[in-house]
């Protein structure tokens, strides 16, 4: 049955009684949290005081009342200080009565993280509505659990969940203050939401409060008819459970099992609940006729278990064993149905005070501990769930659960995210997902007219890593297709196998004509911004590494986004020689060492190893087409075939050139010399020599030139790279900032 509210003590001038209040529930907090405690109390009075409007529940709403009742719900919880403090200070701060940064001022970052983490939750729940129900977007499942998903995927302090949980059991009984609008939302949300939660958490102790409040609102006449009847025929029951309870204790003590015996409380919602799932009345019921037997040891359970099924006849598959096999939140308990005196069904719930206090509390039944084993990495919604629900699967008791949330932080990560569409559905995804991702998890045609994204009512870029609780917008054009762009898998648009399906099939319909063109424009721009002559390149030859028959197939499919520029690059870095011979396979990765050049690096035709070295006037990188000169007491230095130093050296002293090429493993790094060409504005260094640190790219030398009389700015930097796929990605990364109107690899500084 629905708890009912007590008045708060008050002082003569009509004020609440602080200390008097905490003398009725000071036997479960700490000592040490007294203090606190009464201060935050006396806070969230003096917020309520001061604010000149009314709180968001009306007029006869209290925000510092409200406060009070949720430190009573959670004191029945054995919350730890911070929590109880938080509970008192949250609704004068989700109300703005009271700033954040004082309660961080006053009680500490982690009690105010407490607060945020109640109100991220009260953000996704709020966005419940009467159709969540239903299936959208093509999801194998309901709204409801992709939103109950996304709650428990914001969760990383089991804290935040309990006081959330009396946040809206408080907020359930207030309901009955406000208009029926107001009542039926608050309802929805916690007989859809909340309940079942408390339910998956094991908290039976506020599960029954918050479906019975719920159900009373949602379901007005079922609930006064049900209430009705268990009013009726209150005494009758009452003598029929006296005399079992006697009779039972008897029994029991003949047989030395010392056993706690009381009737169960009667929960409306249940009752309901089994009315339908059964189709059966209300004198059907069994568990309005229930016992429960409390005893001391497992074992003890099935030896009452045979004592009730001697004195009364079983019913045919009435009888589960949840002690032998819980229920997925843990609860355990023996039920039996039985014919009972007078012929009349008789509901017995048999477990031990351990088993008791967890299925009544839940997580809270271990509040006072702290070191669970979290090195098994939770990374799915029943993992974290199950998480939540055994907080005492630990090694070794150590005390309280002060650094919990520290310990769940770093090792907690979800394999989905939740985000919002702007009408309130729930859409999942994988983890790091873009715009792009969810662009065309919506509709196809949203993605393939995807100009720009906003985030929470932000613009922000395509390639943004989208949060769970994120509300997205799709920003679209009339007409219009998807940009190859986002099949480039360096640039990072495209995170889903779904949207990257999509847009190849979008450009796989484009004429052949289109993508030959589309093609050939997209890898000549590459190219050119790698610094790299086309003319040189038997396309051939590249073709033939794709088994197509010619070089205009490589277009049609480049341009179609069957094969990526990523790809047609690498080929290129292998085969690039300028006598047109195929090299030998050469994989190029890219390490941490950015040691000087090797005689790993560098093969020299005919001679054997000789000490080699990197010429800095154009600075070559695997890729290049190179050639040595023979110095004078340096060995071989190596310059790029188009080098003009390298030109005037071949035609001065031809005997001293020779072949070199690219050793066959090249783990090193390269100085490649960039020149960005852009209109100034402030932040301009800043932003590139940030990209670069993004990207884990180290800066070996920068210098910037300022045209006031057209406002341009040209900066040219030297950086390591080990291969033409990383310069390409990071050339178009650096293209993309504000302001930049061109980028490319420079031959010479």
């Amino acid at each position: 049955m629905v708890t009912v509210r007590k008045d708060h003590p008050v002082l003569d001038d009509g004020s609440v009684d602080i200390d008097g209040w905490m003398g009725h529930f000071s036997h479960l907090i700490d000592d040490s949290a007294r203090v606190p405690l009464r201060m935050a109390c006396e806070l969230a009075r003096q917020a309520e005081l001061q604010c000149a409007r009314p709180s968001y529940w009306g007029a006869q709403a209290s925000t510092f009342r409200a406060g009070l009742e949720m430190v009573e719900i959670l004191s029945g919880f054995r919350a730890d200080q911070d929590s109880l403090v938080a509970a008192a200070l949250y609704r004068a701060v989700r109300e703005d009565q009271l700033p954040i940064s004082r309660v961080t001022d006053m009680f500490g970052r982690k009690v105010a993280s407490l607060i945020e983490g109640v109100i991220r939750m009260g953000e996704v729940s709020k966005n419940l509505t009467p159709d969540n129900a239903s299936e959208v977007l093509g999801s194998s499942e309901n709204q409801l659990e992709s939103l109950r998903k996304m709650l428990v995927s914001i969760i990383d302090d089991v804290r935040v969940v309990l006081i959330k949980l009396a946040e809206r059991a408080c907020a359930i009984k207030e309901a009955k203050h406000q208009d029926e609008e107001r009542r039926i939302t608050v309802a929805l949300e916690v007989q859809s939401v909340y309940a079942p939660l408390a339910h998956r958490l094991g908290i039976g102790h506020i599960k029954w409060e918050l479906e019975d409040l719920s159900f009373r609102y949602l379901y007005p006449s079922d609930y006064k008819r049900i209430a009705t009847w268990l009013d009726e025929k209150r005494l009758d029951r009452q003598q029929f459970i006296d005399d079992v309870i006697a009779l039972l204790d008897e029994r029991l003590k003949s047989i030395n099992i010392h056993a706690d015996l009381m009737g169960r409380a009667k929960h409306i919602y249940s009752i309901w609940r089994k009315m339908k799932r059964k189709n059966i009345g209300f004198d059907e019921v069994y568990d309005v006729r229930a016992v429960r037997i409390l005893v001391d040891e497992s074992m003890e359970c099935y030896g009452v278990l045979g004592v009730v099924h001697n004195l009364w006849r079983p019913i045919p598959q009435e009888f589960d064993d949840y002690i032998s096999n819980p229920k997925s939140n843990g609860y355990q308990s023996l039920h039996t149905a039985v014919i009972g005196p007078q012929g009349r069904v008789l509901e017995i719930q048999i477990r031990t005070h351990k088993m008791h206090e967890d299925a009544e509390l839940g997580v809270c039944a271990h509040w006072k501990y702290k070191g669970t084993d979290l090195s098994s990495n939770s990374t799915s919604y029943e993992e974290k769930l199950q998480w939540l629900r055994t907080i005492l699967d630990f090694h070794e008791v150590q005390g309280d659960l002060e650094s919990l949330s520290e310990q769940v932080r770093s090792d907690i990560e979800q394999d989905r995210i939740y985000v919002f569409t702007p009408e309130g559905h729930v859409v999942d995804l994988p983890i790091n997902a873009t715009p792009v991702d969810f662009a065309y998890r919506v509709h196809t045609e949203i993605g393939h007219r995807c100009r720009g994204a906003k985030v929470n009512g932000k613009i922000i870029s395509l390639v943004t890593h989208l949060k769970t609780g994120d509300k997205v917008e799709i920003l679209t054009t009339k007409e219009g297709g998807p940009s190859r762009d986002w099949l480039h898998p360096t640039l990072g648009y495209v995170q889903t196998s779904r949207a990257r399906a999509n847009i190849q099939n979008w450009f796989r319909k484009e004429d052949r004509e289109k993508n030959l063109d589309a093609g050939k424009h997209l890898l000549d721009k590459q190219l050119k911004r790698l610094g790299i002559e086309d003319s040189r390149i038997d396309f051939q030859k590249i073709a033939s590494r794709f088994s197509f028959s010619n070089a205009s197939d490589v277009f049609v499919a480049l341009g179609a986004g069957d094969i990526q520029l990523s790809r047609v690059l690498r080929v290129i870095d292998d085969l690039y020689n300028i006598d047109g011979d195929i090299a030998p396979p050469r994989p190029i990765r890219l390490k941490k060492s950015r040691h000087k050049s090797s005689d790993n690096d560098i093969h020299i035709m005919g001679v054997g190893k000789l000490l080699t070295q990197m010429a800095k006037c154009c600075t070559p990188i695997p890729g290049d087409d190179i050639v040595g000169f023979i110095t004078q007491g340096r060995g071989v230095s190596v310059h790029r075939q188009d080098c003009i130093n390298i030109v005037q050296l071949g035609l001065d002293e031809p005997e001293r050139i020779v072949d070199v090429n690219w050793g066959e493993e090249l783990d090193n790094q390269y100085p490649v010399n960039i020149q960005v060409e852009a209109y100034d504005r402030t932040g301009l260094l800043n932003d590139i020599t940030g990209l670069l640190a993004n990207e884990k790219v180290n800066l070996l030398s920068m210098n910037t030139l300022s045209a006031k009389e057209n406002h341009m700015a040209t900066i040219r930097f030297t950086i390591e790279v080990g291969e033409l796929s990383i310069l390409s990605k990071l050339l178009h990364r650096i293209n993309q900032l504000p302001n930049v109107s061109n980028v490319f690899r420079e031959r010479d500084f």
